[in-house]
């Protein structure tokens, strides 16, 4: 049914994705912030 081949990429791709998950939520938030504090 699934290559072990396809497996490997798929876990791959899910690790730098989570990765870049890690950074990118705290950089938006950092971002939202500011924009509130610009507007309020």
């Amino acid at each position: 049914m699934t290559d072990p081949q396809d497996l490997k990429a798929h876990e791959g791709t899910y690790s730098s994705f989570i990765g870049m998950l890690k950074w990118a939520i705290p950089v938006i938030a950092i971002i939202a912030a500011i924009v509130v504090a610009l507007i309020a």
